[in-house]
């Protein structure tokens, strides 16, 4: 697995000259937020960075909103922006941290473990007095690209369903406490309100600092994941949240406190919280339907 999961700005800009160092800026806004990730991207951006569209980057005959596409689709996407199997990939967002982690998870998933999350992102490589491009990148050459499949990285729904039964594996929802109880709206109304059955609740901005925006430290990390209810070590970790996005948040940093092994629930709330024949736990502890 990747032995840099998190660069910082100076490691960064360090590199941006050297040709197997790609840089991605994967920011994703919620579908209830005004605004335009690719015009932000073009308005302001590391300078050679790419663009990685999340809401492209997926399995377009699934309605679900981020279902990974299929290995041969995503070596072409990854291709397309530059990128080959010898390249060290760099993923940030606008946020500090919030979608970056998702392609670093899904490279992961499809075999390529050089890959890192610049810690802060674009607010703490601004932070720094780092430069900033605007407009259209240059074209780039096509990257040779093959990937493969870690199955491991992985749940499905009839996975998550089986686990009910089973508890193999510990669930951990990225969600805010007030989406996993069901006492806040979902960004997307359709949704019924609460969790996962026996799933444990970390919201994914617990671990990261509000004023800097880079990741807590070890220790920070540690107690978050412990006051969640996690025995590190010990749990078999599945990572679920909205759609696939902020659960690798998660993922990112139970692989900083060394264990790579944590996997993501694909579908997530969009895919449980919309079917009728999904049980949750809503405030009240009834489970439904």
């Amino acid at each position: 697995m990747s032995q840099f999961p998190l660069v910082s700005p100076q490691w960064l800009k360090g590199r941006l000259d050297d040709p197997k160092t790609v840089v991605l800026d994967a920011t994703y806004h919620l579908p209830n937020v005004n605004r335009d990730a690719k015009a932000e991207f073009l308005a302001e951006h590391i300078p050679g960075a790419r663009f990685f569209d999340i809401d492209g980057v997926k399995d377009k005959t699934d309605p679900l909103p981020h279902m990974v596409p299929s290995p041969e689709d995503f070596a072409k996407v990854a291709a397309g922006l530059g990128i080959s199997n010898d390249s060290h990939v760099v993923c940030y967002d606008a946020y500090g941290l919030f979608s970056a982690a998702r392609p670093w998870w899904m490279f992961r998933l499809f075999g390529h473990d050089s890959v890192s999350v610049l810690d802060g992102g674009l607010p703490a490589w601004k932070a720094a007095g780092l430069p900033v491009d605007s407009g259209a990148p240059a074209p780039v050459t096509a990257g040779r690209f093959e990937a493969s499949f870690r199955p491991e990285l992985i749940r499905r729904l009839a996975d998550v369903t089986a686990n009910l039964t089973s508890k193999q594996d510990t669930i951990l929802d990225a969600r805010s406490a007030g989406r996993f109880d069901g006492t806040a709206p979902e960004p997307r109304p359709e949704l019924r309100g609460g969790h996962i059955p026996g799933s444990l609740n970390l919201p994914f901005s617990d671990l990261v600092d509000p004023d800097t925006k880079r990741v807590k430290d070890i220790h920070a990390l540690e107690s978050s994941f412990r006051k969640a209810g996690i025995k590190l070590g010990r749990d078999k970790v599945v990572a679920s949240c909205g759609s696939g996005v902020t659960a690798c948040v998660l993922a990112l940093g139970l692989s900083l406190l060394g264990d790579d092994t944590a996997a993501v629930y694909d579908g997530s709330w969009s895919e449980w919280g919309s079917r009728p024949d999904t049980p949750i736990d809503n405030p009240n502890g009834k489970q439904h339907p």
